[in-house]
């Protein structure tokens, strides 16, 4: 992915034909790829953990949340749309591009900090998240062959090293505009997995077995105090928060589209297409798998052994969500070998190491591009093993990074292109609903700081032990 903020002539000797406005090789991105790219990124393994985020809650105050969300991040994205081009018709490459271009200043740094460290929090989070389905795959033939009762426990380390090493050779594709078959796949693959979680949860409410369920989701009991609900809570905002994860990506993808239409407009469509399929499954599957699972909503009921029969088809559907996250691992760190590559060619334009790019066969081939995109799957795969419960860290990063990449930026931006003022009933409105949603991110925050000290707490133990 390109992240110069440069408008440049196609290079000399070439045909024009093949290039975009500022020089760029032709776009060809459509509303069904840019849908594509977004679904990836949307709907990730996480959906199955929206039946848990609901039995926390309840069946009101839990799809209520989940639609909330939905409507603030398609509102959201649609004035994102609208920021790709500066006020001058110059194109921003990147999400950062466009703070600068509208916002500046410190606001831009903050956003970069944000942005980047998130991006990075979920190519590590996604590493740990297939190692977790790919042990899952292999505990589902143990426990068919042994019982349900047989220790079936393996370690996640060997199978985040076999993720890293199938991405070092994913990564060598230069950017996001050759990637729209690996999210087609990706998109396919993941309403493959929601779709079996669907079945299963639809299997086993029809099977007659009672679930119990209320208005206010799980009860307050001895074990379980009026404080560690309020705390589940918080952290179930959270999920549902990081499971619209995906402005942070939104510039990019939409730089993927061909020029001709408005690339805004493109983008709308494939924003309200994207979400809407994505909030539909994300309603069906945390709906339908509390009324399966009940208060007692495992985690992950693919992962976390809601299910143990049919085997073969929770063997096939934790397949789905490795292929799912093959690609979704690339939506999410293009962005970051974007702008660092950018970088480097800006601090050392004559550095033939890193600029030159060789033609193999059809291929194109950076030095460069290898040793660095390598040295980063190696770093993400490293801090995958080094920490284990890295998904807490992970919804941390989520609650941070949704209020201010995915409604202040958005609302700011758009506030200045259209020249709305503070004081005006529309700006008014629109800073209300930043100032709610900074409070939903500070309660999420919160409920996963408290998740992230209790998993230390337990993983000390284990570590006296071995």
């Amino acid at each position: 992915m390109n992240v110069e903020s440069l408008n440049i002539e196609a290079p000399p000797g070439n045909d024009a034909s093949k290039f975009d406005d500022d020089g760029h090789p032709k776009r060809t991105g459509t509303v069904w790829s840019a849908g594509a790219h977004i679904i990836t990124a949307v709907i990730g393994s996480g959906v199955l953990t929206l039946a848990w985020a609901i039995a926390q809650m309840g069946w009101i105050a839990g799809p209520t949340v989940l639609l909330a969300f939905s409507i603030i991040t398609m509102f959201t994205s649609i004035l994102l749309a609208d920021c790709y081009r500066s006020a001058d018709g110059t194109r921003n490459y990147v999400y950062k591009d466009a703070v600068k271009s509208y916002l500046g200043g410190i606001k831009y740094k903050f956003c970069a900090v944000v942005q980047y460290s998130y991006l990075v929090g979920v190519t590590i989070g996604y590493s740990i998240t297939t190692a977790i389905s790919l042990v899952a795959m292999k505990k589902s033939i143990c426990f068919h062959k042994h019982g349900h009762i047989h220790d079936c426990t393996l370690s996640n380390n060997p199978f985040i090293v076999l993720f890293g090493l199938i991405q070092i050779v994913v990564c060598q594709v230069p950017d996001f505009h050759e990637l729209a078959f690996l999210s087609y796949i990706a998109a396919i693959m993941s309403f493959s997995y929601a779709s079996i979680g669907l079945g299963l949860s639809i299997a086993k409410i029809t099977a007659g077995r009672h679930a119990s369920t209320s208005i206010t989701g799980k009860p307050i009991t001895d074990a379980y105090s009026a404080e560690d609900k309020m705390w589940s809570c918080f952290s179930a905002i959270g999920n549902m928060a990081f499971a619209y994860a995906f402005a942070v990506v939104l510039i990019e993808i939409q730089d993927t589209i061909r020029s001709g239409a408005p690339e805004s407009k493109v983008m709308k469509r494939a924003s309200f297409v994207g979400i809407l399929i994505s909030t539909v499954f994300y309603m069906l599957c945390g709906v339908l798998g509390y009324a399966a699972f009940g208060n007692g909503a495992p985690g992950n009921f693919l992962t976390g052994y809601g299910f143990y029969d049919p085997y073969w088809l929770i063997l096939t559907a934790n397949l789905f969500i490795v292929i799912h996250l093959l690609g979704a691992y690339q939506v999410f760190c293009q962005p970051v070998f974007g702008a660092v590559e950018g970088w480097c060619r800006r601090r050392w334009p004559g550095n033939a190491f890193v600029s030159k790019e060789y033609k193999w066969r059809s291929c194109r081939v950076s030095f460069f591009r290898v040793v660095w995109r390598s040295v980063y799957v190696v770093f993400t795969t490293v801090v995958a093993m080094l920490l284990p419960f890295f998904n807490d860290f992970v919804g941390l990063l989520g609650a941070i990074s949704f209020w201010p990449l995915a409604v202040f930026f958005p609302i700011e931006m758009y506030m200045v292109r259209a020249k709305i003022s503070r004081w005006s009933s529309q700006g008014f409105l629109l800073q209300i609903l930043s100032g709610f949603c900074l409070v939903a991110s500070l309660l999420a925050g919160a409920g996963s700081i408290r998740g992230l000290i209790q998993s230390l707490r337990a993983f000390e133990p284990m570590q006296s032990r071995s």
